[in-house]
């Protein structure tokens, strides 16, 4: 299976990809982080414990997208991932992270 790639991707398109329901969302902020606020449907998979053994299945058709507070962390994550030989394809990174979301009016609980 070929190798995917890192992409960047606007909040507001994440935002249409995450209403269609085609995304499965990683935030790699720290647990009090995501605790205090968080993207719902979000899985919290911490950077600092963070390993790509963790990544849940990624079903057919969906995108794995990785988020953090500004962009910096999920692109850590993104090269872990990559790295250690994830095979699902592409995977995306939220542009300016959670703060980035919000920018777009994307909902936090």
């Amino acid at each position: 299976m070929p190798r995917g790639q890192i992409q960047i991707v606007s909040a507001a398109d994440i935002k249409r990809w995450v209403e269609a329901g085609d995304v499965v969302l990683i935030d790699v902020r720290e647990v009090n982080e995501h605790a205090a606020e968080s993207i719902p449907g979000a899985l919290n998979l911490p950077l600092s414990s963070f390993h790509p053994s963790q990544l849940p299945a990624v079903s057919e058709g969906k995108k794995l997208v990785f988020h953090c507070r500004s962009g910096v962390r999920c692109g850590t994550a993104a090269e872990q991932a990559m790295l250690q030989g994830y095979q699902g394809g592409d995977i995306f990174r939220l542009d300016g992270g959670i703060f980035g979301w919000k920018a777009a009016g994307g909902a936090t609980v």
